[in-house]
């Protein structure tokens, strides 16, 4: 499943894209018909991100105060595919990977497309199930297999984000929430770590890199971690994270541990601590990397560096 920085990534992506221009929204798939009827020839107005959930604004032409949320949750397998002009610089894609390997990038040729005569970008044919289809002055977007896709009045997706824990790659977001929840809970912090009403957009990849940068037992309860212990790994996250939306990769691991490597070309091979590693000797100790399962995901962990 896609983690934060995806989503915030994709938040940029399409803001960068698309704000400003009044949009033609359509289904071709068909499961999001009625949503984009209320949301074609609106104009998008800003596009963000809470965790693992994406919310796009779409103002009507005439009044701006008239606003409808196109909400959208990749779960696992969604993702977004961009095509866009030579003006636009968007990535093939972003989320579940549709091709082995493929990277959260922009191509290095903007393949050709046709326009209208007003200098529109007239999109192909989409290839698949395609849920929704965003398509402005420069490119279009098109969404595959989400597992949230709903069009909500500004009021219905704040009450939706009022659930949602503090987001790590929010600036402005207090982590006390965090801090105060996790603390009290006798769950382990590597189950609370996932827990998208504890913390958002922490994914599987983040929670076991930072419980490693940080030394903490995924067992732990949260009763047993101290504030500044907590503190750590929302501080470790934020700069993870920030990482993963500057690089397009979650690069968890220090230059001294990959020595030679530049951040650039440390994934796969040289770009975690622990995630997938089970087996392998520990990059800081020498241990075992262990693995188990953790509420039906993979939880991955040196016993030495986090006895």
């Amino acid at each position: 499943m896609p983690e934060g920085h995806s989503i915030h990534r994709l938040a940029r992506q399409l803001g960068d894209l698309f704000t400003g221009q009044r949009l033609s929204v359509s289904s071709p798939q068909g499961r999001f018909s009625a949503g984009a009827q209320l949301l074609d020839g609106r104009v998008l107005t800003r596009a963000r991100a809470h965790g693992k959930h994406l919310y796009l604004d779409f103002a009507a032409p005439q009044d701006p105060q008239d606003v409808l949320v196109m909400r959208s949750h990749l779960g696992i397998y969604g993702a977004w595919s961009f095509v866009g002009d030579e003006t636009s610089a968007a990535a093939s894609s972003i989320g579940a990977p549709r091709r082995v390997g493929e990277r959260e990038s922009g191509s290095s040729q903007a393949p050709a497309v046709a326009h209208d005569d007003a200098g529109r970008v007239v999109p192909e044919a989409p290839v698949g199930a395609v849920r929704a289809r965003l398509a402005g002055e420069h490119g279009w977007a098109d969404l595959r297999g989400p597992a949230l896709c709903a069009v909500e009045t500004p009021e219905e997706a704040r009450a939706a984000e009022a659930k949602l824990g503090p987001d790590p790659l929010d600036p402005d977001a207090d982590p006390a929430p965090f801090l105060a929840k996790a603390g009290r809970s006798r769950r382990a912090i590597g189950v609370l770590l996932m827990e998208q009403d504890v913390v958002s957009g922490i994914g599987n990849i983040f929670r076991a890199e930072s419980l490693f940068r940080r030394g903490v037992n995924p067992m732990t309860p949260g009763t047993s971690l101290t504030p500044e212990d907590l503190r750590g790994l929302w501080d470790e996250n934020v700069a993870l994270m920030d990482v993963g939306v500057r690089v397009g990769r979650i690069i968890t691991t220090d230059p001294e541990d990959r020595p030679g490597i530049p951040e650039s070309e440390a994934w796969p091979e040289h770009a975690n601590y622990v995630y997938h590693r089970h087996g392998q000797d520990c990059l800081r100790c020498g241990a075992t990397v262990l693995k188990k399962d953790l509420n039906g995901r993979g939880l991955y962990w040196c016993p030495v560096c986090q006895a």
